[in-house]
C-alpha cells in the first residue's frame, strides 16, 4: 500500500470523522440542544446543514450530496447524545465512500 493512501484512509477513516463529530455534534448540536431543550429540529437541520457546508470544498453537488447522511448523524446524534457512535457511522459511511467510488 503506497504511504499516501495509507495517510488518505486515516483521515479519511479516523481523523475527519472523529474531529468533524467532536466540532458539529458535541459542539454545535450539544450548544442548541442545551439552548432550547425542547426543540428537536433546529440543532439537528443546523448541524446537518453545517456538516454540509463544511464539505463545500469539494463543491456544491458533493456538499448537497453529504448533507444527507449528515441529518442521519444529526438524528444519531439526538438519540444517543454520544459523538464517538457518530462518528463510528462517519466512518462506517466514509468505508462504504471510498469502496464504491475509490479515493
Amino acid at each position: 500500500m503506497p504511504e499516501f493512501y495509507g495517510r488518505q484512509l486515516l483521515l479519511l477513516l479516523v481523523l475527519s470523522p472523529v474531529l468533524e463529530e467532536v466540532v458539529v455534534r458535541a459542539g454545535l448540536q450539544e450548544w442548541l440542544m442545551r439552548r432550547a431543550p425542547q426543540a428537536v429540529a433546529p440543532p439537528v437541520l443546523v448541524s446537518a446543514a453545517t456538516f454540509g457546508l463544511l464539505h463545500l470544498r469539494s463543491g456544491w453537488p458533493h456538499s448537497l450530496a453529504v448533507t444527507v447522511p449528515g441529518l442521519a448523524l444529526a438524528l444519531l446524534y439526538q438519540r444517543t447524545r454520544s459523538w464517538r457512535w457518530c462518528a463510528v457511522a462517519h466512518s462506517a459511511m466514509n468505508a462504504l465512500a471510498i469502496s464504491v467510488c475509490g479515493l
